[in-house]
C-alpha cells in the first residue's frame, strides 16, 4: 500500500522512522548550536530538515550503560565516525524503580544527555518504550508490575499495564519535551514502543502507545520499528516504520515500500551481537557491514547502527535470553567504539567506508584519545561476611513460597528455611526455581537447583531427627524478550518431599520464614558484619587497593566463582568465572587517590581470593568446567519406529516459512530432522522454530528446552541449539564445524521437549539469515512428534 503524509501530519507526531537507532541526517545539515526552533519532516521520498532532505546515518548508544563523566567522549567519538545522530533509549525501571518514584538526577540525567548531544553537533532519537528490549533488566519495564497476576497482561492493552504506562510516557514528556527540535532541542524523532511485531498483534496497542506520546506533549514525528519479517503485519498508517536487520538491506527496504511510500530507514543494523554467560564471544564482521552500509546510503537510504558504542551494563540492569540465558556485564557488542570507549581498526573501517558517500562540504572530526589507564597490582580480600549471618532480621513467614514479588522483594538474595521431620531419603522439589538457588541441610550443601536446566529438585538422605532446611536462592536477570517477560523470581510453590523407591506419598512441605537482601535500583550494599578470615559458602569479601592516579582498568575476575562487584560502594556488575567475559571494566572517575574499598558476592567460594586491575579486557574466554550446575550430557535418540507426522522440503532463501501439516499431532516433544542443506554441505544450521495452533498462531514456549541436539558449533561461534529459541532472527542454531563433532553427516537433529503434551498442528521456521552463501539451510526433512523422542535428559 502506499501512504502519503503531511509535513504538518508528521509534526503532530503522526509518524517518524527509524529504530534502534536512528537520527542521523546526512544533507550537510548542522546541528543548531544555540538551539533555535528545527522543522524535520517525512516527505514523499527523503527526510526533510527545514525543508531540505537529510540522509539519516545515526549510531545507538545507551547513556546508561556509559559513565556520565565520559558522556562527551563518546558522542565525540560517534560524531567522528560519521554520524550525524545518537539515538538512545529511555529504561522505564531505570527511572521508576519504585512505582511512582521518579529518579532524573545523575548518571539518569536524560536531558543532559540530550544536551551535550547537541553540543557534541547530533541530533537525537528517543526510544522512551514502554518496553525497551535492549538486553536490560525485563526489557526496562518495572519489576512492580509482576506484583498482578497472569502471563499475558504485558505490552497490551490490560489496563493493570496501560495506566503504569501512561503515567511513564507523561513523565517522560514532562522531563523531555522541553528537548524537542521544536522546541529548539536535538530530539527529532521519538519511537513509539520496540518492534512489537515480534511480540504481538494488537494494533490497537501501537495506536494507544502513539496516543500516550502525543497527550505528553510530544509534537516531533513518531515512528516504529520492527524485524524485516514483521513489518507488513506490523504496520499502522498512523505510524512511519522502520525495518531493523543484521544483512541484505535490499529485501528490508523491499519489505518497508510494501506498507509506505517516504525514505528508507533501517532502524537497527547490527554491528555486532550481545553475549550470554557460558557462550562464545560474539563478534560482526566490519567488512560486511560496512558494504551494507555503503548499499544503504547508495539507495538514498538511512540506518541506525545497533551499536554503535554498547558500553557497560552496570550495576544489576542485565537482561536475559529466552528462555534462560542470562546476559554478560560487558555490553561490549563487537561495535565500533569499544566496551572503554577505544576506536580501534574496526571503527576506522566504518569511518572510511562512510566518509566518502558524506554530503559535499561535511568535515569528519578526529576521534578522540583514548581515556588513560592503568593497571593495579594483585591485592587480596581477606575480610568476609557470610550471607546466612548477614540476613536482615525482618521475616515472612509463609505456608507455601511465593514469588517475591508478592513479598515486594524486587530481586537479590532471598534465604527460604523450614524444618523437616525425620524421615527416609527422598526428592525435595519445587514448582519452579527462578534463577540459581543452594539447598543446605543443617549447614551443609547438599545440591543446587537451577532454572538454566530445569534444576527444580535435589536428593536429600534420611534423617534421623528432624532438620533444617536452607535455600539461598540467588535472582541474576529478568527475561527481557517474548512472552517471557512475565519472569517472576523465587522458589515457586508448592514444593514437595516424595520418599525414594516409593516409600510413601509425596508430603508438601510448608510453614517456610523467609528473608531477603533486597538490592534497590542502584545496588547498594547492605550492612554486614565482618571477620578477618576465610569464609565458606557464599559470602561478602572486602579488600582494597591504593591508586597514585585514576584512570581506566580492567578488574581480572579469573579466580572468582560467581557474583557481584562493588567498588568504593558503587555496584560495578555481575561477574562468572564460566565466561566469557572474565574481567569487568572499571571507569577511572570511579577510582579516588588513594584508598579504594573493593567488596565482592561470591557464590560458589573463590579459588583465589585476589584480584588485579589489567590493562586489557578478556571477552572471550570460556570455562564450562567452572559451571557447577551444568548437568551431564546423556540424551540418547528414541526414533526407532517413530513415524513423521510431516515430510517435506523447504524452499530456499531466508524468508520465514509456515508450513501446516496434514493432522495436529499430539506429544511433548518435538523433533526437526535435516536430511541434507542447499548448500551441498554437511552442517544444519536455523534461525527460529516456532510451533502452531491450528489457527496457525504460535504457541508459548515459555516452558520449552532444549532435549537434544546432533551437535552445536561451541569453538568458532555460538551456534547453541537454544538460539532456535530464544525469538532472535539473527542468531542462530549451526552443527559443529569445528572439534570432534565437525564430521558428522546429516541427518542432523533437534529437539525441543514442551515442558508437557501439547497439540501441534504447524511449524514456522526462519531460515539461517544473510546471503546466498551461509552454510546451512535445511532443504529436506523430517517433523517428528512424541512424548519421549529422547531419554537421559
Amino acid at each position: 500500500m502506499t501512504t502519503k503524509f503531511s509535513r504538518r501530519r508528521h509534526l503532530q507526531g503522526a509518524a517518524v522512522a527509524a529504530a534502534s537507532a536512528l537520527l542521523p541526517f546526512s544533507a550537510g545539515a548542522q546541528v543548531p548550536a544555540s538551539g533555535p526552533a528545527a522543522r524535520f519532516a517525512i516527505g514523499q521520498d527523503d527526510f526533510l530538515l527545514d525543508g531540505k532532505p537529510v540522509q539519516i546515518r545515526c549510531g545507538e548508544m545507551h547513556f546508561a550503560r556509559v559513565p556520565r563523566e565520559y558522556w562527551t567522549h563518546r558522542l565525540q567519538a560517534i560524531k567522528a565516525m560519521g554520524l550525524n545522530t545518537v539515538c538512545a533509549y529511555l529504561f522505564w525501571n531505570y527511572h521508576e524503580w519504585r512505582e511512582g518514584q521518579y529518579d532524573w538526577r545523575g548518571q539518569r540525567d536524560a536531558a543532559e544527555f540530550c544536551r551535550l548531544a547537541q553540543q557534541a553537533g547530533l541530533w537525537v532519537i528517543l526510544r522512551p518504550g514502554p518496553y525497551a528490549c535492549a538486553e536490560w533488566e525485563m526489557g526496562g519495564l518495572p519489576w512492580w508490575l509482576l506484583k498482578q497476576p497472569g502471563d499475558a497482561f504485558l505490552r497490551t492493552r490490560d489496563e493493570a499495564y496501560v495506566q503504569p504506562a501512561r503515567r511513564w510516557l507523561r513523565e517522560v514528556g514532562r522531563v523531555l519535551a522541553p528537548m524537542q527540535a521544536t522546541q529548539g532541542g536535538p530530539i527529532l524523532m521519538v519511537q513509539v514502543e520496540n518492534e512489537y511485531g515480534f511480540f504481538g498483534e494488537d494494533l490497537d496497542y501501537m495506536r494507544a502507545m502513539r496516543q500516550a506520546l502525543l497527550e505528553a506533549r510530544f509534537d516531533v514525528p513518531l515512528f516504529q520499528c520492527n524485524p524485516t519479517n514483521a513489518v507488513v503485519k506490523s504496520h499502522i498508517p498512523e505510524l512511519f516504520s522502520a525495518a531493523n536487520f543484521g544483512s541484505d538491506p535490499a529485501t528490508g527496504f523491499k519489505e518497508l515500500a510494501k506498507v509506505q511510500r517516504g525514505p528508507l530507514m533501517c532502524g537497527e543494523y547490527y554491528s555486532g551481537w550481545f553475549d550470554t554467560w557460558g557462550a562464545p564471544h560474539r563478534r560482526g564482521s566490519a567488512d560486511k557491514a560496512v558494504a551494507d552500509i555503503q548499499a544503504m546510503l547508495k539507495a538514498n537510504g538511512s540506518f541506525s547502527l545497533y551499536m554503535a558504542h554498547g558500553g557497560t551494563t552496570f550495576g544489576l540492569w542485565g537482561g536475559c535470553d529466552r528462555p534462560f540465558r542470562p546476559d554478560t556485564t560487558s555490553y561490549d557488542y563487537d561495535a565500533p567504539i569499544g566496551e572503554a570507549g577505544w576506536t580501534g581498526d574496526k571503527f576506522k573501517a566504518y569511518r572510511d567506508g562512510i566518509a566518502p558517500l558524506l554530503p559535499a562540504g561535511d568535515q569528519l572530526p578526529d576521534a578522540p584519545a583514548r581515556m588513560p589507564v592503568i593497571t593495579i597490582p594483585p591485592f587480596a580480600l581477606q575480610e568476609t561476611a557470610a550471607v546466612m549471618a548477614n540476613l536482615p532480621p525482618r521475616t515472612i513467614g509463609d505456608v507455601s513460597p511465593k514469588p517475591i514479588e508478592q513479598y515486594d522483594i524486587s530481586r537479590g538474595l532471598v534465604a527460604y528455611r523450614v524444618t523437616l521431620p525425620a524421615g527416609p531419603p527422598g526428592t525435595l522439589a519445587a514448582a519452579k526455581v527462578r534463577d540459581l538457588a543452594w539447598v543446605f541441610v543443617d549447614g551443609k550443601q547438599v545440591g543446587t537447583m537451577d532454572t538454566r536446566h530445569r534444576r527444580f529438585k535435589v536428593a536429600l538422605a534420611a534423617r534421623s531427627k528432624p532438620v533444617t532446611v536452607d535455600i539461598l536462592l540467588y535472582t541474576i536477570a529478568r527475561v527481557n524478550f517474548g512472552v517471557e517477560i512475565h519472569d517472576r523470581k523465587g522458589l515457586h510453590g508448592p514444593v514437595t518431599f516424595t520418599p525414594k523407591d516409593g516409600a510413601g506419598p509425596a508430603q508438601a512441605v510448608e510453614n517456610w520464614a523467609i528473608r531477603a537482601i533486597d538490592f534497590d535500583a542502584d545496588g547498594t550494599l547492605p550492612p554486614l558484619q565482618w571477620k578477618r578470615s576465610r569464609a565458606q559458602g557464599p559470602a561478602f569479601w572486602r579488600g582494597g587497593f591504593d591508586a597514585a592516579q585514576t584512570g581506566d582498568t580492567f578488574l581480572d575476575m579469573a579466580g572468582w566463582g560467581q557474583g557481584i562487584v562493588w567498588i568504593n560502594g558503587r555496584c560495578l556488575g555481575r561477574y562468572w568465572s564460566i565466561g566469557p567475559t572474565q574481567t569487568m571494566y572499571l571507569p577511572g572517575p570511579w577510582i579516588k587517590r588513594g584508598r579504594n574499598e573493593v567488596v565482592v558476592l561470591d557464590l560458589t567460594g573463590p579459588r583465589s581470593a585476589r584480584i588485579a586491575g589489567l590493562a586489557m579486557p578478556v571477552l572471550d574466554r570460556l570455562r564450562p568446567e567452572l559451571d557447577l550446575a551444568r548437568p551431564p550430557s546423556t540424551a540418547r535418540l528414541q526414533l526407532d519406529g517413530v513415524v513423521p507426522v510431516h515430510a517435506a522440503e523447504f524452499a530456499p532463501g531466508p524468508a520465514t516459512q509456515d508450513v501446516m501439516f496434514a493432522a495436529p499431532a499430539s506429544g511433548r516433544q518435538f523433533c526437526l530432522e535435516s536430511l541434507n542443506a542447499f548448500d551441498g554441505k554437511r552442517y544444519a544450521a536455523v534461525a527460529e522454530i516456532a510451533l502452531l495452533d491450528q489457527a496457525g498462531k504460535p504457541l508459548n514456549q515459555s516452558s520449552w528446552t532444549i532435549a537434544y541436539a546432533s551437535s552445536e558449533e561451541a569453538r568458532k561461534e555460538d551456534g547453541s541449539a537454544l538460539n532456535a529459541i530464544n525469538g532472535q532472527n539473527t542468531d542462530y542454531w549451526h552443527t559443529a564445524y569445528s572439534g570432534a563433532a565437525a564430521s558428522l553427516p546429516h541427518p542432523h537433529r533437534i529437539i525441543i521437549d514442551l515442558g508437557k503434551a501439547v497439540e501441534v498442528a504447524g511449524l514456522r521456521y526462519v531460515p539461517r539469515q544473510g546471503t546466498a552463501e551461509v552454510t546451512g539451510r535445511i532443504k529436506q526433512y523430517r517433523i517428528y512428534i512424541g512424548d519421549q523422542l529422547v531419554t537421559g535428559n
